[in-house]
């Protein structure tokens, strides 16, 4: 007769959700230093680009040290269609959520961004994964309201449309995205496919920058130490989080990951001397409300005509 698994440790669980908490606090450092970044005269493109290299050479040695070979019979990690995928989805989300920080604050648009588990109770019900059932739609208007409050609260007057509709559509496409990623997984260790995002983004981003030939152009140490310390962070983060999601769970750990809106808030009004509105606050907690509404467990469901095969 088999044993259970033991619960981990109350010591174990605490530096779970530390690493869990380092994680979301890493990444919710990327827009503000974007913001730095850029208002030192370094082009987008560059920026990410030397973000993601930075990324990719620190994660591909993290793999080789740690000398997980392929699985037969897998494509591997390096192979050019794992890599468009993988990274072709990271840069759209990072150029779009990124983009936007030029019309609007950094606090309203990474409230905006965490719509993203709204977006995705939505599509698992127009896919007949998951019924759309009233914890949801509570969620759901939650969320819309969050959005609603802050770009209709009167200290939103001035956000640019253009702005939250960039973040809006960095968070569906995420949306979108997260399914593809649990394909790739698999089969595949996590390292890989961190892997695979990091190196398809960096060579898309360098290509980019290639092509506008402002990969080089670097107005000075403080704009590139912004952009490669991007790359610290992102590498540092996956790795907390995967470490951290381990003891966790991934319920726990969605949970723990929403202090990374309110930490990027926080350094938008330190670094940047951004203000923060009543509406952006108001608006913020209720998208928050709204993931952790959708943390409670959905009761799965077949459609009413499954197919043969899965999709």
């Amino acid at each position: 007769m088999s044993r259970a698994p033991e619960a981990p440790s109350s010591a174990h669980v605490l530096r779970a959700t530390l690493l869990v908490v380092l994680s979301a606090c890493c990444f919710g450092s990327i827009a503000p230093l974007t913001v730095i970044a850029t208002g030192h005269g370094m082009a987008l493109e560059s920026v990410q680009a030397w973000r993601y290299a930075t990324s990719a050479v620190l994660l591909v040695a993290v793999g080789w040290w740690r000398g997980a070979p392929p699985r037969r019979g897998v494509a591997p990690w390096f192979a050019p269609r794992i890599l468009l995928v993988a990274g072709g989805g990271q840069a759209t989300i990072a150029t779009l959520a990124l983009l936007s920080l030029q019309w609007i604050p950094t606090a309203t648009a990474s409230f905006l961004f965490y719509t993203f588990p709204a977006w995705v109770a939505v599509i698992t019900a127009i896919r007949g994964i998951e019924r759309l059932a009233r914890t949801r739609v509570t969620a759901l208007l939650l969320a819309l309201g969050g959005i609603g409050f802050m770009v209709g609260a009167p200290s939103a007057a001035s956000l640019n449309p253009l702005g939250v509709a960039a973040v809006l559509a960095a968070a569906l496409v995420y949306a979108l995205y997260i399914p593809i990623l649990g394909r790739l997984q698999r089969q595949r260790e996590a390292i890989d496919v961190s892997r695979a995002i990091a190196v398809g983004g960096a060579v898309l981003f360098v290509g980019w920058a290639v092509v506008t030939g402002t990969l080089f152009r670097i107005p000075d140490g403080v704009a590139f130490g912004a952009s490669a310390l991007q790359g610290v962070l992102s590498a540092v983060s996956f790795l907390a989080f995967l470490a951290g999601l381990r003891v966790l769970g991934p319920v726990r750990t969605a949970i723990t990951s929403t202090v990374e809106p309110f930490w990027t808030t926080m350094l938008g009004v330190v670094l940047l001397r951004q203000s923060v509105g009543t509406g952006t606050l108001i608006g913020g907690v209720a998208i928050m409300g709204a993931v952790l509404l959708l943390q409670r467990p959905a009761v799965a469901h077949r459609p009413a005509q499954s197919s043969a095969a899965d999709t």
